[in-house]
């Protein structure tokens, strides 16, 4: 029996010509141990994220944007891979695209997007200037409706590459999908532990992560303005100690 080639093996994970999932996961934290997923298809989850792995800045920009693993490239209108600095000591991570992300292909844009640059203005950085701004989800979930475990599960390992071809000193997750996203938690992060979340360092495989607010948030609840002006001072102070 010939061996198979590079191409005979990303056809048979049907990454060429794109992805496209069979099956539902149900869960982040528990698809690869679930009882309805078989070991062929976990170890296809795990073949497809050990190829992400070994991707480039272009080709893994080219795969964002070619991915239909999941639900969502149904209604988006494009992938938004994410922009600013690919060397950025500084990497944002917000939860996924809204429609104006979706419709422009960029994160953060609108009023969220000018109030982050406020915040990133408030401890003199700038957005493309040595910090780089990503979402979890790559594709806008409709309505804007709260990510799903399959969906989550695709875009996580598009993340994980980002962060290691990055190389940030450090990490500002914004809003608790993102927190709990980044750091894995397989509950839901409700009032309380959120609270408990903010203030402190957390660890991303190896890049420590700092919580705070996210943008549209705070466009609702300007109360927390001043929270989310502690933890940007708590990043920009841990930032000088790496």
């Amino acid at each position: 029996m010939s061996l198979m080639t590079r191409e005979d093996l990303l056809r048979e994970l049907e990454l060429l010509p794109i992805w496209q999932l069979r099956e539902p996961a149900k869960a982040v934290a528990t698809v690869a141990n679930s009882a309805e997923v078989s070991d062929s298809k976990a170890d296809m989850f795990a073949a497809r994220s050990e190829l992400i792995k070994q991707m480039d800045w272009q080709n893994l920009q080219q795969c964002v944007q070619s991915c239909q693993a999941c639900g969502l490239v149904k209604a988006r209108a494009q992938t938004v891979f994410g922009a600013g600095d690919p060397d950025a000591d500084w990497l944002i991570v917000g939860e996924a695209p809204g429609a104006e992300e979706d419709h422009q292909g960029e994160p953060f844009v609108g009023q969220a997007g000018q109030l982050l640059d406020n915040m990133l203005a408030a401890i003199q950085l700038k957005r493309g200037q040595n910090v780089f701004i990503a979402n979890v989800i790559k594709c806008r979930p409709p309505e804007n409706r709260d990510p799903h475990g399959e969906e989550v599960l695709q875009c996580v390992p598009f993340l994980q590459q980002q962060v290691a071809l990055i190389q940030p000193k450090l990490i500002i997750a914004l809003g608790k999908f993102a927190a709990q996203s980044l750091l894995q938690s397989e509950n839901t992060v409700d009032e309380h532990t959120w609270a408990s979340l903010r203030g402190q360092l957390h660890d991303y495989h190896g890049v420590p992560v700092i919580v705070t607010y996210h943008p549209a948030y705070l466009l609702r609840n300007w109360a927390d303005k001043a929270e989310a002006w502690e933890d940007l001072c708590f990043a920009k102070k841990t930032m000088q100690g790496l």
